[in-house]
């Protein structure tokens, strides 16, 4: 069963994770919701769904400038060579649509299938917005506690410095 953004929150609550939300209009890439951003404390984020050639899901959670290599990434992090998974497979196993792609969304692999990428960079910032599992609203919590959100829904953050990557060819 698919969670809610009240199981989310209601699970942030349990664990003692402080978060503020923010309801807005629908938005589908980090350039439409510039203006909505601009008022909101904290890094901002972007998130990939990807598939390797071998089937392997990744997500990727970075933050909203960061420019991300998709043709290198998979050298560095040690699987095939990865491209977008399709809407079936995103709603499959992290419950979401795409635009509402988000950390948040781990919630939903119960089965822990999905391998999570976090930039480093994320880290940085004392708060981090992510989308509570829909595109009409973002919710800030501190980045250590999304480690910990993170840790209690199975999985890894494996973090990494997508910077590595630009002066690769």
């Amino acid at each position: 069963m698919t969670a809610t953004r009240k199981d989310l929150f209601d699970r942030f609550d349990r664990l003692g994770i402080s978060h503020s939300t923010v309801t807005h209009r629908p938005i589908f890439t980090v350039e439409e919701g510039q203006d909505i951003k601009a008022s909101m404390p904290g890094g901002h984020t972007k998130n990939l769904f990807l598939k390797d050639k071998k089937g392997h899901l990744v997500l990727i959670s970075a933050l909203g400038d960061t420019v991300i290599r998709i043709n290198q990434l998979h050298k560095r992090i040690g699987c095939a060579r990865l491209s977008f998974a399709n809407e079936d497979l995103l709603f499959e196993n992290l419950g979401v649509r795409p635009g509402s792609v988000t950390a948040f969304s781990l919630i939903n692999d119960t089965e822990q299938k999905v391998r999570f990428i976090l930039d480093a960079a994320i880290l940085a910032h004392d708060l981090v917005n992510f989308h509570p599992l829909s595109n009409d609203a973002t919710t800030a919590i501190r980045s250590q506690d999304l480690v910990r959100f993170i840790a209690d829904t199975g999985h890894g953050a494996e973090q990494f410095d997508f910077s590595a990557l630009l002066d690769v060819d």
